[in-house]
């Protein structure tokens, strides 16, 4: 039995979107399933709109979010002789033809077809003309010779059986009249080439895939079993592109959301298990199949994304979470001093209450990443003249204090309260500010432990 076979195709013409990462995740995942080998193959031949700062871009997000491949990355422009031959090949075979036609024919073509609202299909002018009645001195595209009569039938892994009429499809363009390959040659030469046995990619591929299909036919190859995955569209249900906001793996992990949760979520976003919602990286394999998907288009939820999130963040390893929030901090916000770490890593217990990313927890921690405390120009009108005069107070009575901890703290705040006639806010929020320089953050008790005795004494001190 053939080994499973499966490939990842983006184009480095922008940032890995979001529905290319479930797309790369569902191809990796079934590979692994099926003990099989997943590739990435970066499709750069269109010089022009090919960055190489995209193609690092897509490499450095599949490795982020844990997607790995075999070998080093297959680079489509390299492969283009071979591209070039099999268009000669079917030439030669009479499954293609020169055409002669120029822009202007084909603008005309397009315009009456639009006047009598039905698709375009070229007309297939040159199909049987003699290459004597050619124009001179003008450079032909090579299209090939699509079926006129009869059915096609895909067998699709995930949509079922699709029907298509073969006089619908046109004789597409193979080589352009510069001699370069389309998609859809480059694509089938590609997957034969790599041996791919699946192609999983999105729904609106199906019209390519039938006109893969009779190139893989009229070369005598061994077709691929293709699956086809609805597209990912908005909240309000219109088709996701590169415009939209949260439409890239940067927009995520920039906002501190986690590669574990963002795969998660991507896996249960038109796939399903029973009704098991997290899956670890083991049960992502063990589980995953082509039957699972469904066949309707996914809405891309973002607060589904934070709360999957904020579970990981509550439940993971706390050594891993804080490793995860250095790295975070290194990459978009700065490096955690060596000093703040330990108290940082002591202290996440209750950084991450109500922390939906990494970013809240950046937040959360500010008071502990740097001892020079800017009040914001609004809290600082809140530190009126009894603010001063509680912080004072609780100044003095913590400085008779050799234990310094919540049980020691309490009876002090309480009797604040107490002798001048206020209330936990109105001890609390002037302490927060002091000591964070804001009135809001985690709760007073874990901000004094956080920063122990001395600190708070003179952070506290400094206030007028």
């Amino acid at each position: 039995m053939k080994i499973v076979a499966t490939r990842f195709a983006p184009s480095p013409t922008g940032p890995l979107h979001i529905g290319g990462v479930r797309t790369a995740l569902f191809n990796w995942l079934y590979s692994k399933n099926k003990g099989g080998k997943f590739y990435l193959r970066i499709e750069d031949t269109d010089k022009e709109r090919s960055k190489e700062e995209f193609k690092n871009q897509i490499i450095n997000s599949l490795k982020w979010i844990g997607i790995n491949y075999e070998d080093i990355e297959y680079i489509q422009s390299d492969k283009i002789d071979e591209h070039i031959n099999v268009a000669n090949e079917l030439l030669k075979k009479g499954l293609a033809y020169k055409c002669y036609c120029s822009n202007a024919e084909i603008e005309e073509q397009k315009k009456r077809a639009k006047q009598k609202k039905i698709p375009y299909i070229y007309n297939r002018k040159w199909r049987d003309m003699s290459e004597n009645d050619a124009p001179k001195e003008f450079n032909p595209v090579i299209r090939f010779k699509s079926k006129i009569d009869g059915k096609s039938i895909l067998n699709d892994l995930v949509q079922g059986t699709v029907e298509i009429e073969n006089n619908t499809i046109e004789d597409f363009v193979i080589l352009r009249a510069d001699g370069s390959p389309t998609y859809n040659l480059s694509a089938s030469v590609d997957d034969h080439l790599m041996s791919m046995t699946h192609i999983i990619r999105g729904d609106d591929h199906k019209i390519n895939t039938f006109k893969q299909i009779q190139i893989y036919e009229a070369m005598n190859w061994k077709v691929p079993s293709f699956a086809h995955i609805p597209l990912i569209h908005t909240i309000e249900g219109k088709k996701l592109s590169k415009r939209d906001n949260a439409s890239t793996l940067d927009d995520y992990s920039k906002i501190g959301i986690m590669p574990d949760a963002l795969r998660n979520y991507l896996l249960r976003l038109g796939w399903s298990f029973k009704d098991k919602e997290i899956f670890d990286l083991d049960e992502s394999i063990r589980y995953f199949n082509l039957e699972g998907i469904g066949k309707s288009p996914s809405k891309l939820d973002v607060s589904r994304i934070y709360s999957m999130n904020e579970y990981y963040i509550k439940n993971i390893d706390e050594n891993d979470l804080f490793n995860q929030l250095k790295t975070y901090c290194e990459t978009f916000k700065e490096a955690i001093p060596d000093l703040a770490q330990i108290k940082i890593k002591n202290s996440l217990h209750f950084l991450k209450n109500k922390a939906k990313t990494l970013e809240d927890i950046y937040k959360n921690s500010k008071f502990l990443l740097n001892d020079d405390v800017k009040i914001k120009k609004e809290d600082k009108k809140l530190l009126d003249e009894t603010a001063i005069k509680i912080i004072k107070l609780f100044i003095d009575d913590i400085n008779k204090l050799s234990d310094f901890t919540r049980e020691t703290l309490e009876p002090i705040i309480n009797n604040i309260i107490t002798n001048n006639k206020t209330n936990f806010k109105g001890v609390g929020q002037p302490l927060r500010i002091c000591l964070t320089g804001s009135k809001f953050g985690p709760g007073i008790y874990d901000i004094l432990c956080a920063l122990g005795k001395d600190e708070v004494t003179k952070r506290l001190s400094q206030i007028r």
